[in-house]
């Protein structure tokens, strides 16, 4: 069942709809915003995206609010206050990977004006092209990662079915 049918049987205040109808598909120009959202994505890795939903507030507190500048300082203390954060998502390979894809971040901020204005130069690559260049600059992100990083925040199509009533908001 595509994400669009399953949100579509939900509540109007359920986690899920409220992702789908506000959040998901929409463009997203907020490098801190940004950040957060590949957060989540990796946080998703091995668990269902609802999960996730419901720990979003937590993970956002515990990564400093999605500053992307504070992730990349975290320190030891930082990182086993995560790991003893039962409101985060507590995989040392996902909090370490989540503290260097801050500092590539600060990086393409300083080459590119900005992590989005990056995503934006690639222009209309393949989503293989786009996985390729992830890897090359980020950890832990794979296929549906990155797939999912990139459809949530605007940059490729695929995050509502055309039936999808969100779709049509979108165009």
């Amino acid at each position: 069942m595509s994400y669009c049918v399953y949100c579509s049987q939900l509540s109007t205040s359920h986690i899920d709809r409220i992702y789908h109808d506000t959040l998901y598909g929409r463009t997203c120009t907020d490098d801190n915003e940004l950040f957060g959202r590949l957060i989540l994505e990796i946080n998703q890795a091995g668990l269902s995206w609802h999960t996730i939903l419901k720990k979003s507030a937590s993970i956002r507190e515990g990564y400093a609010d999605f500053d992307i500048g504070k992730v990349a300082n975290y320190k030891r203390k930082n990182i086993e206050k995560l790991l003893g954060n039962t409101g985060v998502i507590r995989h040392k390979g996902k909090i370490d990977a989540i503290i260097y894809n801050a500092s590539q971040i600060l990086k393409l901020q300083d080459q590119y004006g900005s992590f989005y204005n990056w995503l934006k130069q690639k222009g209309e690559i393949t989503l293989e092209e786009w996985i390729k260049v992830f890897k090359k600059k980020f950890k832990f992100v794979g296929k549906e990662i990155v797939s999912e990083f990139l459809k949530g925040s605007g940059f490729i199509e695929g995050a509502h079915e055309l039936t999808c009533p969100v779709f049509n908001k979108l165009q």
